[in-house]
């Protein structure tokens, strides 16, 4: 059920952005080549999935939220892409594939990744099906958990402590910025879009707060002892960079416990809804139990 699902939702977006940036823009080909080699190079497309199951839980109906979602998706790609430059991560390979700077120079990959960030807003605008008000407040969120003091912030702690032991509550704060605050955004605009209630915005909040921690952590877990093939890159990079991780405080069985009660604290948040939840549901078991 939920890989259908996930395939369905990553079908819906990815022919989405096919048809926002189609293949054959020749005038500005070097850069677009690189956006859609980033963008279409696979990926589980967890965050656009959360946002249009919010949209549909809070009563929203049709493509009402694609856009936005094809936005926030090109957002995490843009994080990727400069992620992996030799000044971030200095990673070679994502997905499988080598990364947009080893495959485009570092260069063109640096002006691809600016490029998705600022198409992604233009796309948001665009958003038909919803008040402009709430479009506006969408945009908003977008804007701020993507930023320094959302996902940028969590990469300026994570910069900040390669090499350098630190807490574990530094630790935490890195990954519910870095990791979590794009999957907030996915959760709030998919209500705020349908015209949700304050208190079904701050549950949806609260709920991709501890999926986002979680996430993080397995992520951690399978760096340590991932499949390498299906991650689509080395393990252990943690380790050779020094990185103080939940795992090196931990260990990896008391990792997987506190990834467990994070989740079961997740779906509590989801009683705040009253629509069917079958999906999210699973959709949050699924991130506990990924093995990629």
């Amino acid at each position: 059920m939920i890989n259908a699902l996930l395939k369905a939702h990553a079908q819906k977006i990815e022919d989405n952005f096919n048809f926002l940036l189609p293949e054959n823009d020749e005038k500005y080909k070097k850069v677009t080549e690189a956006m859609r080699y980033s963008f279409l190079n696979g990926g589980k497309r967890i965050r656009p999935a959360l946002m249009l199951e919010f949209f549909s839980l809070c009563g929203g109906e049709g493509d009402g939220a694609l856009n936005f979602a094809t936005a926030l998706e090109m957002i995490h790609c843009y994080s990727l892409i400069h992620d992996d430059l030799p000044c971030m991560d200095n990673d070679d390979m994502r997905r499988g594939k080598p990364s947009c700077h080893k495959a485009f120079g570092e260069d063109t990959a640096l002006l691809a990744g600016d490029a998705l960030l600022t198409y992604a807003f233009e796309v948001a605008s665009k958003t038909k099906g919803a008040t402009k008000d709430n479009v506006i407040r969408a945009i908003g969120v977008l804007a701020k958990n993507a930023g320094y003091a959302g996902m940028i912030g969590g990469q300026v702690i994570d910069l900040a402590i390669e090499n350098t032991p630190c807490d574990i509550e530094t630790i935490k704060e890195m990954y519910l910025l870095k990791t979590g605050e794009l999957l907030c955004a996915a959760a709030e605009i998919g209500c705020i879009l349908a015209g949700a209630d304050g208190e079904k915005i701050s549950a949806a909040r609260r709920y991709a707060q501890n999926v986002g921690l979680a996430f993080q952590i397995i992520d951690d877990i399978l760096d340590n002892i991932g499949d390498e093939k299906l991650l689509g890159k080395p393990v252990g990079s943690d380790q050779k960079n020094n990185k103080t991780t939940f795992v090196s405080k931990y260990g990896i069985e008391e990792c997987r416990n506190i990834a467990a009660r994070l989740t079961e604290t997740a779906k509590e948040a989801l009683n705040a809804f009253e629509g069917d939840k079958t999906n999210i549901v699973a959709l949050t078991n699924y991130l506990l139990e990924r093995n990629y």
